[in-house]
């Protein structure tokens, strides 16, 4: 069953561009991960340095694959270090 993640992340606006240039490359590893069938990036219009991805999955399975990967937790690591906290998830699937 596909599986929905949402990633939520602040950052102070003059780190903004450095965040998506991590951001950017998390995509791009992304894109060959068994299982990822799409992923969308929102910013809010109310708050400035929010943002929230939308990663599509074909299970959980392969979510958590994915985060345990060498690459993926080198990057992430960049990207919470410039948060200055961790990155938020919360993972949903079709009721």
């Amino acid at each position: 069953m596909a599986v929905k993640v949402l990633i939520k992340r602040k950052v102070a606006d003059k780190l903004a561009p450095e965040l998506e240039a991590l951001l950017r490359k998390m995509r791009a590893l992304t894109l060959n991960q068994k299982g990822y069938i799409s992923g969308e990036t929102f910013t809010r219009v109310d708050e400035p340095g929010v943002s929230m991805v939308i990663s599509t999955w074909q299970s959980i399975d392969d979510w958590r694959a994915w985060t345990l990967t060498k690459e993926r937790i080198e990057l992430q690591e960049k990207i919470d270090k410039l948060l200055g906290e961790p990155t938020k998830y919360e993972i949903f699937e079709n009721a």
